[in-house]
């Protein structure tokens, strides 16, 4: 270490939310989230500090959070899963066994399905069926398969605070009913340590608590519709009027953080970094002190680009280690977004030890070009979702951040702080004299509004706020307002419009959509009026839809360039960017047609792919599924593997053809067709009439001869996204497409 070094304080931010998952405050949660990430992350996550004297962390809760825990843990609340774990075995029905085998295998099968051969195992033979079959499972199985589905979820700390959990663990198969209670029971006595802890840990100046507005709002879109920079308004109310109900959900989010863990928050995390002028107008007239937002939004703000070399090292991380003050007087940090993609999607393939090294020397080579920095204080800010990374990495994460934490308190050039003790003691913030408005994600609020479903769900929720507001003038004292209230504000969270329409897929959208629109419609129920039958429609049937299919033949020019013509009747989906980097998305826009001899597509390549100097040495995979639509052909499953261990339903489908088309560093290697055979098999066919084009765009030309698809049949297919054989994305999701061609 230089002598010269200055001191590098660090806050690890971590954020932890949960949506509603009720349909009303006594029924069971119908997503089981909550009380499996509150075994696994909730608790570890503050608790390890206790394990090295200088280091403190923060953690951002969001109110609705905290009451499911409350639910879980003194109401004794159930979800569908728990309720059926501590069901006997004789009293499951098909349906309940169904719903056993397709949802009880939700844990990452590399650490947490794989370590556990009779899990392992009852996963293999579910795997083995394309379609669910409950009577291939015995009694035993599915005792097992609730029992081993559960304990898994715990976090590996807690084998030595409870023996009975290892004794089960090391058990293995044979689970009974008194063992699934037993292991209930010990997932509720972690839920009911949460808060509790919490507070001793606040008040022990080791974790500083903030919050979030009570039910996850994005606050610039409720305080102004106009400032989120839409492009597209098609269907979006001009004014959604829910200023006061952002205030509200703030001014109450402060109240219930400073009850139950007895601090008023200083600091608000804003729902997905969402920033804008009049937000943080709002919180300075709720007192609040400090704010966060991403690094993108400080680069648009101060008109600054951060650069990273082909390591991802900052070129300049100067102006992303201080802390300023907004003309309203609210201060602000921003993450480094590097660091937290690092965490989040990385490191988890690699050791763990390895990686959170990589961590510590990265931090370091920032330290190191603060040398020439006029200051003496910086601020290194890396936050980010404190519960869903974990479970990808070995033993839930404890390696790495027990190996980071040391080598941090290891170091006296390194702190870590609480971020109100931080700017206390720093006293020169930089004026921020304007904030751009915008999130996490490219800087805009796309990701909850600007794309067809989504802005539908808002007028959906304008709708049912008139509804409310109009009831409210005529019946000011109902006793039943405020219940009405709460469901109005459980709408106006993030999540709903996060995974409505594109890009993301929750593999659960429709529980989703559902839990929407019943909350929308309990606003009129707890008003004693019949809720709109609009409401009764789901909201889903229009969020695969190309944005627009063929209009006729066409005969292009296969050529790879981009400017002609010869595509202008052709279908086309566009591809919003991913919610995580934008090197995640392989094409930007994928383009079909045909004439009456050939099948056409044009792939729109990703510009960020190709110019940035790491991501254009990767690997991107794009596979075609066709099938003519009489299935006369033997049809074969899609060979991909899940990404993740949700299942869509289009997975399911069986296809006659496999295109592939590989991109490697930069260049298109091959496109290959392969066949379906019988017994589910696919084998390697001829593409030598196949003709590809790679220039500016991707052009294919492809018989339907070679495709075994003659003049009078139309023809399905679907895209799937992928990387070295692991389905990411399939486009549409929830659909086939066509081409009519009788």
């Amino acid at each position: 270490m230089m002598s010269n070094t200055k001191k590098l304080s660090i806050a690890f931010y971590w954020h932890m939310h949960q949506p509603v998952y009720q349909l009303s405050p006594d029924g069971d949660y119908l997503m089981a989230w909550v009380r499996l990430h509150a075994v696994k992350d909730y608790l570890d996550m503050i608790t390890i500090t206790d394990n090295y004297k200088n280091i403190k962390v923060n953690v951002n809760l969001v109110p609705v959070l905290l009451d499911a825990f409350i639910d879980y843990g003194i109401k004794g609340a159930h979800d569908l899963h728990s309720r059926l774990t501590v069901t006997p075995i004789e009293e499951l029905n098909d349906e309940d066994k169904e719903f056993i085998l397709n949802n009880f295998f939700d844990a990452n099968y590399k650490t947490m399905i794989y370590p556990y051969p009779e899990y392992n195992r009852l996963f293999q033979k579910r795997q083995s069926f394309r379609e669910v079959d409950v009577n291939a499972f015995t009694d035993q199985e599915y005792s097992d398969l609730m029992a081993l589905f559960n304990m898994v979820w715990f976090d590996p700390v807690y084998v030595k605070d409870y023996p009975l959990l290892k004794k089960l663990l090391k058990k293995g198969k044979n689970y009974t009913y008194e063992d699934r209670c037993t292991i209930i029971e010990m997932q509720r006595d972690i839920i009911r340590k949460i808060i509790p802890t919490y507070k001793d840990f606040v008040e022990r100046g080791k974790v500083e608590v903030t919050t979030s507005p009570y039910y996850h709002p994005i606050l610039p879109i409720l305080l102004d519709i106009n400032s989120a920079n839409i492009s597209n308004k098609e269907g979006l109310p001009s004014n959604l009027k829910m200023s006061l109900d952002a205030k509200m959900q703030t001014e109450a989010a402060l109240d219930r953080i400073e009850e139950l863990i007895g601090v008023r928050p200083r600091g608000i995390w804003p729902s997905e970094h969402c920033i804008s002028s009049q937000e943080l107008e709002l919180f300075k007239s709720l007192g609040v002190d400090w704010s966060i937002s991403d690094e993108g939004i400080l680069a648009s703000s101060i008109n600054f680009e951060f650069i990273r070399d082909f390591k991802g090292y900052m070129e300049e991380p100067y102006h992303l280690v201080k802390s300023y003050e907004h003309k309203s007087g609210v201060k602000m940090i921003f993450r480094n977004s590097m660091i937290s993609n690092l965490i989040s999607f990385e490191y988890p393939n690699f050791d763990s030890e390895l990686a959170a090294k990589d961590l510590y020397e990265r931090i370091k080579v920032m330290q190191s070009k603060l040398l020439s920095s006029p200051d003496e204080n910086h601020l290194l800010t890396i936050a980010m979702d404190g519960e869903n990374c974990w479970e990808n990495y070995p033993q839930d994460g404890n390696i790495f951040l027990n190996t980071l934490y040391k080598l941090i308190s290891e170091d006296d050039s390194l702190e870590t702080v609480l971020i109100s003790e931080y700017l206390d003691k720093e006293k020169n913030h930089k004026p921020l004299n304007k904030i751009q408005a915008g999130s996490w994600i490219n800087r805009n609020f796309k990701l909850w509004i600007d794309e067809p479903i989504k802005n539908l769900a808002w007028q959906y929720l304008k709708n049912v706020r008139d509804d409310f507001s109009k009831f409210v003038k005529q019946h000011p004292l109902n006793m039943h307002i405020e219940d009405a209230k709460k469901e109005l504000f459980i709408c106006e969270g993030s999540d709903w419009f996060w995974w409505y329409g594109e890009p993301n897929d929750s593999g659960r959208d429709n529980i989703f959509d559902y839990l929407f629109r019943e909350h929308l419609k309990n606003v009129y129920v707890y008003l004693g009026l019949e809720p709109p039958e609009y409401l009764d429609e789901p909201l889903l049937s229009m969020a695969t839809k190309p944005s627009r299919y063929p209009k006729g033949e066409i005969k292009p020019l296969i050529d790879g360039e981009e400017d002609d013509d010869s595509w202008i009747n052709a279908g086309c989906i566009d591809i919003p960017d991913g919610p995580v980097l934008k090197e995640n998305k392989f094409f930007d826009r994928i383009c079909f047609g045909y004439d009456k001899d050939n099948l056409y597509l044009r792939f729109y390549v990703n510009n960020y792919v190709l110019s940035n100097p790491v991501t254009k040495n990767w690997i991107y995979q794009m596979y075609v599924y066709t099938r003519n639509s009489s299935k006369k052909h033997s049809l074969s499953p899609i060979r991909l593997i899940n990404k993740t261990d949700d299942v869509l339903p289009i997975t399911k489908q069986k296809f006659h053809n496999e295109i592939q088309i590989s991109l490697i560093h930069g260049e298109l290697k091959f496109v290959r067709l392969i066949k379906s055979i019988p017994n589910n098999l696919w084998a390697l066919g001829s593409s030598k009439d196949i003709k590809f084009v790679f220039d500016k765009v991707i052009d294919l030309q492809i018989p339907f001869d070679s495709l075994d698809i003659n003049h009078e049949e139309n023809m399905e297919f679907v895209f799937v996204n992928a990387a070295v054989g692991l389905n990411d994305v399939f486009i549409p999701n929830e659909m086939l497409l066509n081409i009519r061609r009788d």
